[in-house]
């Protein structure tokens, strides 16, 4: 008998003293999952609904964090707790950094998020899972004395039970039925449940202990069913929700699996490739989507998890219908669960082609007006350095300045126009390239000779790190030189006197990075991904500028070269601009 109620003990023990602790652990899991969508609707521009999530479910986690706080039972919980309570107050005090600076700037915002706000908050999840694992095993610690109890006590009954056995076998017929009626009706409802059907009921039992079981286990059955129509209703008005959203994006989007086949297409992406929706869902995207090329991104990007990154003019794809062309840009974005898992991808398509149209007026604008005006322009040149020749010395000093700036700006209007016409070829690709194998040293000498008279006159210090086995490349070295020479120029224009300027090379893979690093006051941060825009300029009081076109025309001479050309720089501390050339084979 005192192993039975030991026994008894034990088991109340398990239900009693964790159950508490693990419900509440499994509440602010929910509470700070939910936090976190609330943050992202927030990032998304949902910023009144997401603080209204975030606050009503920061209520619930504070409150089920108070009930696990007075429900301290096992050695090591406290100590949790408080690790959450921590964690939790770090969270929200990085968010409110986040709410203060999602309407200025969002792209910072979101970069806050990845780097800050994600991983706390995985951390005090993490922390709360932690709260609820210690539990679990205390239940199962406390289950396996159980057991160990139970062992004991069937041991000790065995010698009780020897003596009861001839009087259990004549009442075991009689009862047994009686018995085991009830218990065959409870697993028959609880195989049911399995199954999902939450309407089965047990009836009521003659006896006391039979009938309130069978009460629990009927109010246990109803909960479970509003619990699962919950879900049910909120997973149905998320999906609902998601494809509201869909079909109100302008931009086509395509929704895909990790086989390929289309799941949602809104209606501008039915538009683009001339279907009914009907005709797309279900079906691969290679039978529906006559573009080998997206297909291969597509799949890419299932087996990478990661989106596809290509280069200006490689997102484009053309459509010919009536004999008209639609240019379109794209995007491949893997979606992934909160595990990490992929479940498919999302295909976002733009139409671009008013802006090449205008982008083509643009350029042909720009070529005509640069002819137009080099005839002219060089008449007047020529005017002025006749007058600068012969008439300087019968001016006065007043005269003389003026005649010397009209001088300048003309210099610099021919550049200007000098400028505009070799960027109207590049782009039209009538850039004509020598190419010959070319040591990396030999082309930075040539730049560092160029640029050293305007280094000195600074006082600026300018170094070179290039390694003696650094291989050769294939390209132009006048218009590699002439890359050097204009980043080196944009450097010594930023950087103060007495400043550094570094030049270096490396080789990464099948190319070779030569990088210009300064430690001027740096390109602000709302410029940087327009820096190799065409007349785009970092100002400054003290700066006339150039014509600012020398970026970009870096970056189609560059291009030409196969290669690519990036920025990094932080404002006050400097910038360095990178670019590529392949190895010569």
């Amino acid at each position: 008998m005192v192993m039975i109620l030991r026994l008894g003990q034990a088991s109340e023990s398990i239900l009693r003293e964790n159950y508490r602790s693990i419900q509440a652990a499994e509440h602010m899991i929910d509470a700070i999952e939910r936090q976190d969508s609330a943050t992202l609707l927030f990032l998304l521009g949902y910023r009144d609904q997401g603080l209204k999530e975030f606050r009503e479910n920061e209520a619930a986690f504070l409150q089920w964090l108070g009930r696990a706080r007075d429900n301290i039972t096992i050695a090591g919980e406290k100590e949790i707790i408080d690790s959450i309570e921590s964690n939790y107050g770090q969270y929200t005090k990085e968010l409110s950094g986040l709410h203060l600076l999602g309407s200025h700037n969002p792209k910072a915002a979101i970069r806050l998020y990845h780097e800050v706000i994600l991983p706390s908050f995985r951390s005090t999840r993490d922390t709360c899972m932690k709260l609820r694992e210690i539990n679990h095993e205390a239940m199962y610690a406390a289950s396996n004395r159980a057991s160990h109890l139970a062992v004991q006590a069937v041991l000790s009954m065995l010698v009780v039970g020897t003596l009861a056995i001839i009087i259990g076998m004549v009442l075991s017929f009689f009862l047994s039925r009686l018995v085991s009626r009830p218990v065959t009706e409870l697993k028959e409802a609880a195989l049911a449940i399995a199954e999902g059907n939450f309407d089965v009921q047990v009836p009521a039992q003659s006896s006391a202990e039979m009938a309130l079981l069978a009460d629990q286990f009927n109010r246990m059955t109803q909960k479970l069913k509003k619990y699962h129509e919950m879900n049910i209703e909120q997973i149905i008005a998320e999906k609902l929700k998601s494809e509201a959203i869909i079909r109100s994006v302008d931009d086509g989007i395509i929704v895909v699996d990790n086989h390929l086949v289309i799941n949602n297409v809104n209606p501008k992406a039915a538009l683009i490739f001339g279907l009914h929706k009907d005709e797309m869902v279900g079906r691969p995207f290679d039978e529906v989507v006559r573009q080998e090329r997206l297909g291969e991104l597509l799949s890419q990007s299932v087996e990478s998890g990661q989106p596809s990154v290509l280069s200006e003019g490689d997102d484009m794809f053309t459509i010919n219908t009536d004999g008209t062309s639609q240019h379109y840009q794209f995007s491949v974005m893997p979606m992934k669960s909160s595990a990490g898992v992929i479940q498919g991808v999302v295909l976002v398509l733009r139409d671009v082609t008013r802006l090449r149209e205008l982008d083509r007026l643009k350029s042909e604008f720009v070529l005509t007006a640069s002819h137009e005006l080099r005839t002219p322009l060089t008449s007047v040149s020529m005017a002025v350095d006749l007058l600068k020749e012969t008439a300087a010395p019968k001016l006065t000093e007043k005269e003389r300045e003026l005649l010397d700036a009209c001088h300048e700006d003309v210099q610099r209007l021919r550049a200007l126009v000098n400028d505009l016409l070799d960027l109207s070829r590049i782009e039209a690709g009538k850039l004509e390239l020598a190419f010959e194998r070319v040591r990396p040293a030999f082309l930075i000498d040539q730049a560092l000779a160029v640029m050293r008279p305007q280094t000195d006159a600074k006082n600026i210090e300018l170094t070179a790190e290039i390694p003696e086995d650094l291989p050769a490349v294939w390209a132009d070295p006048n218009k590699i030189v002439w890359v050097l020479v204009n980043l080196l120029a944009n450097a010594v224009r930023h950087t103060p006197e007495n400043g550094h300027i570094r030049l270096r090379g490396e080789r990464l893979g099948g190319q070779v990075h030569l990088a210009v690093s300064d430690d001027g006051e740096g390109v602000p941060y709302d410029m940087q991904s327009r820096i190799f825009d065409k007349f785009v300029q970092v100002k400054r009081d003290s700066d006339i500028g150039g014509s600012g076109l020398g970026l970009a025309i870096c970056k189609e001479v560059v291009r030409a070269h196969r290669g690519t050309i990036w920025l990094d720089s932080v404002p006050g501390q400097g910038s360095t601009f990178t670019f590529t050339i392949p190895v010569a084979d």
